[in-house]
């Protein structure tokens, strides 16, 4: 079975953004599939049952540049700008 997580980050700014949060949220194991809407600031994870690693996965986003809803500062806006430009020159997988 697999469960769903949706949450809400700041920062995304275009599908270069979305394509690396994706990423790196796929790195963890039991994260099946990765949507980032970032019209919308969201992000919906699906998950196998016994991921247990939510907040580290979150945390590691908000490292990107894209942290929860009202948990912005300067730094993760800068380091957002560094992640987007990323996105956009890295290829499609």
């Amino acid at each position: 079975m697999m469960k769903t997580h949706t949450f809400f980050v700041e920062n995304i700014k275009c599908n270069g953004c979305a394509e690396t949060i994706r990423k790196s949220a796929l790195k963890f194991s039991g994260v099946q599939k990765v949507v980032v809407l970032p019209d919308e600031s969201k992000i919906t994870l699906e998950l196998t049952d016994d991921f247990a690693e939510l907040e580290s996965l979150k945390n590691r986003i908000a490292k990107l540049g894209y942290p929860e809803m009202g948990q912005n500062n300067l730094a993760f806006t800068a380091r957002s700008y560094l992640s987007c430009a990323v996105g956009k020159m890295s290829p499609k997988s």
